[in-house]
């Protein structure tokens, strides 16, 4: 998966950025490689090299969905304690939209009928068969949404690693979606919550 904030999603999938810089330790993509950015499909890695913060030039900010150079420095300072200099070393990405991808498209399908909510509170139900976890963590996540892994992994009482390890499970569902800090429900996991209270409800009666 590659995080973008929600401010440059309509130019990724316009061809408007077609370039981010990281502030990683080692690189977290490869060339070729098809990364999943929720909500807008999936991006293709083309090159990726490691340069100094003194390399970035104005038309790199503007590729990257930036206004101005400075602009850029001040969100690669943000992403660490320590604000960047013009010796800092940061990794270049150059990438394109390569479609919806599958898994996002999941993500995405809030049209749930009678027999997809059964299908997935079965799916559900055998990844609770040893304890039951999964119905506690949609309703956290659905109630603080964008909420470090860290915090709410300690709200239920849990390692962090894991809860973000269930999370992948739920998200492979197509029921959460991953942002650079924390998590939140998708349209198909509101949609599902919603109709699974619907149907409980109903069987109550």
């Amino acid at each position: 998966m590659l995080l973008f904030q929600k401010r440059f999603h309509e130019g990724l999938v316009s061809g408007a950025v077609t370039l981010t810089f990281r502030r990683w330790e080692k690189p977290h993509v490869k060339v070729g490689g098809r990364y999943r950015c929720h909500p807008i499909g999936v991006l293709e890695v083309d090159r990726v090299e490691r340069v100094r913060v003194s390399s970035i030039s104005a038309a790199d900010a503007t590729r990257s969905g930036f206004a101005s150079r400075a602009e850029l420095l001040r969100y690669l300072s943000s992403a660490r304690e320590t604000p960047v200099t013009a010796a800092t070393e940061v990794f270049r990405v150059e990438l394109h939209h390569g479609g919806d991808g599958d898994r996002v498209e999941i993500a995405l399908d809030d049209d749930l009928g009678p027999d997809d909510v059964r299908a997935i509170e079965q799916k559900l139900a055998k990844m609770d068969a040893k304890a039951p976890w999964t119905e506690r963590t949609l309703a956290l996540i659905a109630a603080k949404p964008r909420v470090a892994a860290s915090k709410l992994a300690a709200e239920l009482g849990r390692e962090t690693l894991p809860f973000k390890v269930d999370v992948r499970k739920l998200k492979k569902l197509g029921l959460t979606q991953s942002f650079e800090v924390g998590y939140d429900l998708s349209p198909r996991g509101r949609a599902f919550v919603e109709r699974s209270k619907r149907s409980r409800r109903a069987r109550v009666r």
